[in-house]
């Protein structure tokens, strides 16, 4: 198994009365997890509680962290990752409290070695590899599909009206429709970042990039971040858990 520090920062920001993010980190660092809730009242802190506690029960019951090969490490994902999503969209069905609740999710998860990388929504997951910053998630946003349709650019995006509304999440039929896992394979002095979009609706890429580089403390890294992206104007919880692998 790869060596992995980590550190790790969650706080409900200057615009909201509670924080809706919800992270999980496994013991033995297997895996690590980074939810963003949506949803009227507590809803949406909710909905990212059962899925930082759903899914790590799945894992654990799926996946053989030392040798479960490749193929089903994606299929278990995808499956604990499905079955939260089934049970935050019945207790939306039950509890009108939880009515159209629903949360993003991110992962790591570590097998053999080897790390698998996905999500469903607008949470992230970063590579910073030899200086360069690398982003592993691909945004099930409005404003992701028009960019990929070549219909506004990168930077139109940035700004657009629909920036923050998603067609992936979980909590909709959807949500079970897959992980986009990668596999990658690490390499010494990776640094990883999973995190919320109040992290990255308050600082851009580059200041991301500059951040992970300057410090050799993962906790340290976290807690500077998530301080710039509250400094940028972040209007969202901000979380993040940066890991770097020795």
């Amino acid at each position: 198994m790869v060596e992995i520090r980590y550190g790790k920062v969650s706080i409900t920001g200057n615009f909201r009365e509670n924080n809706e993010d919800n992270f999980f980190i496994d013991e033995s660092r297997n895996y690590f997890l980074v939810a963003d809730g949506m949803g009227g009242q507590c809803a949406g802190e909710k909905a990212s509680q059962l899925a930082v506690e759903l899914i790590p029960k799945r894992l654990d019951e799926l996946i053989d962290f030392n040798s479960t090969p490749t193929g089903e490490v994606v299929q278990s994902i995808d499956k604990a990752v499905a079955h939260a999503n089934g049970e935050i969209m019945a207790l939306g069905e039950l509890d009108p409290n939880c009515r159209s609740m629903g949360t993003t999710i991110v992962f790591v998860v570590q097998v053999g070695g080897e790390l698998f990388i996905g999500g469903v929504g607008d949470s992230r997951v970063y590579l910073l590899r030899e200086g360069k910053l690398h982003q592993l998630t691909t945004d099930h946003s409005l404003t992701q599909a028009l960019v990929d349709a070549g219909t506004i650019t990168p930077e139109e995006a940035l700004t657009h009206r629909y920036k923050n509304v998603l067609y992936r999440y979980l909590g909709t039929k959807d949500g079970s429709a897959g992980t986009q896992a990668q596999q990658l394979a690490p390499q010494p002095q990776d640094r990883i970042i999973l995190c919320s979009d109040g992290v990255t609706d308050g600082i851009p890429d580059e200041k991301l990039q500059e951040l992970l580089s300057q410090y050799d403390d993962p906790q340290q890294a976290a807690e500077e971040i998530v301080k710039s992206a509250q400094e940028g104007g972040s209007k969202d919880n901000i979380t993040c858990i940066v890991l770097h692998v020795s």
